[in-house]
């Protein structure tokens, strides 16, 4: 969510039980703007909150250029002092996937060794350390793949493979915000799947460079519904439990929030 649009937003989501207090959005709506001055970037987003045992993490991330590429992720534990977490790495992702259990609260913890058999010529025990602030920056990675969507149009490619905010954009009708085909995953696609055939004759290269929701193998995996008649359209994602979406159709209103524990839902298989 844009940080000067923050207040209007979290109202958007607020039935959803993804709330924050006056005094967290003062505080946020202020800190953010510090943020965004102090690291020079042109576009600062609060992501959301991950809920330790002992404090809460706060995220934001910050954009220099590029909407898509480079975002960089920022903590806090109380809204107004920040720290950079480092970029994600595949490998960081998969050793982090090892750690069972609540988030601590505490960056600098380190999670009891993980035994790891790996099995080469011979079968070793590979002890893994995993510090906290390594699986928070994974996690927020994690989620933003399998989890971050756009609108159909809000984002374009510019001939220098650049992505950017679509200015024209005015929204998607009624009707197409029913649809799971008109909302994209915003993450670079390791393979831009084929389109629909509904879509085939309205392809658009400048803004079809990313996957749409309709070419997931598990589509179950998206609640998509109307609220407020159909003035509002909320879109949840069931394996990152507090992870929502909304969309204000035909209006250019729409952004993504995740508050939760920062552990997928194992559980989902058995769930449908």
């Amino acid at each position: 969510m844009q940080a000067d649009c923050l207040h209007l937003y979290l109202d958007q989501v607020a039935s959803n039980g993804l709330v924050l207090s006056p005094e967290q959005k003062t505080t946020l709506q202020i800190s953010m703007e510090i943020v965004k001055k102090n690291y020079k970037f042109s576009r600062v987003y609060f992501w959301g909150k991950i809920m330790g045992l002992t404090a809460d993490y706060f995220i934001v991330q910050g954009v220099e250029t590029d909407e898509l590429r480079g975002r960089k992720s920022l903590y806090s534990l109380n809204c107004m002092d920040w720290m950079l977490l480092p970029p994600a790495t595949d490998e960081m992702i998969d050793r982090s996937f090892l750690v069972k259990g609540r988030f601590m609260g505490d960056p600098s913890h380190e999670y009891e060794s993980i035994t790891v058999k790996t099995t080469d010529e011979e079968t070793t025990d590979l002890e893994l350390k995993v510090k906290e602030e390594e699986r928070l920056t994974a996690t927020i990675e994690q989620i933003n793949r399998e989890a971050a969507i756009i609108p159909r149009g809000a984002f374009i490619k510019t001939p220098h493979e650049q992505i950017h905010k679509n200015r024209s954009f005015e929204g998607l009708s009624v009707t197409e915000a029913g649809k799971l085909r008109f909302y994209l995953h915003f993450t670079t696609p390791f393979v831009l799947k084929k389109k629909s055939l509904l879509m085939q004759a309205n392809v658009d290269e400048s803004i079809d460079f990313l996957n749409s929701l309709d070419d997931d193998e598990l589509k179950v995996i998206w609640s998509l519904q109307y609220e407020k008649g159909s003035k509002l359209v909320i879109l949840r994602n069931l394996l990152w439990l507090g992870f929502t979406f909304f969309h204000v159709p035909e209006t250019s209103q729409y952004g993504c929030l995740y508050m939760g524990l920062g552990e997928k839902n194992m559980d989902f298989p058995f769930m449908i």
